[in-house]
């Protein structure tokens, strides 16, 4: 009985100090202040578990087709999504460096995330990342699962590509 009131107490000393650390000010919420190891798994693991619950759907069209690719890259550009993740020949713009975390390099993305957790992404945002809800601003289904082919072929697209294919947007 000794153990469990000890337990008891320490968890509500313990809830009493966090309180008081997060909630007086002491954690840092500054975008330029790097977040610990154990905060950057856990957040990490929160998102990628959340995005795997939520997301499905399977896109209208098939996202290898070139209209749709060429789209995807117009509806990239217009959107502003090359302003935090770049795209070939295109850097991003010099405010994406403070974002923390860092914005998700495509490359990357595309290789490791299916098309539904892509179109997931666009469509919902990410809460406290920058990455906006594309969905709630009205955008299209359809013009977010163009992305999505655009974003799923982002490793192999050319510069000469993707300035051919967004020109139309700029």
């Amino acid at each position: 009985m000794r153990i469990l009131a000890f337990i008891g107490a320490l968890a509500i000393v313990i809830g009493v100090l966090a309180g008081g650390y997060f909630l007086g000010g002491f954690y840092s919420v500054a975008a330029s202040a790097s977040d610990a190891g154990p905060v950057v798994w856990a957040l990490t693991r929160v998102r990628t578990a959340s995005i795997a619950r939520h997301a499905g759907g399977q896109p209208p069209f098939a996202l290898d087709d070139a209209a749709v690719l060429r789209d995807g890259a117009r509806h990239f550009a217009a959107y502003g999504c090359v302003h935090c993740h770049g795209a070939p020949g295109a850097q991003w713009s010099k405010f994406a460096e403070g974002l923390n975390p860092e914005a998700a390099d495509l490359s990357e993305v595309a290789k490791t995330r299916d098309a539904s957790a892509i179109f997931w992404v666009l469509k919902n945002g990410i809460r406290m990342t920058g990455m906006p809800s594309f969905g709630k601003a009205g955008i299209p289904d359809n013009e977010l699962w163009q992305i999505v082919a655009f974003v799923k072929k982002f490793p192999s697209v050319s510069e000469s590509d993707y300035k051919s294919w967004s020109a139309s947007s700029q």
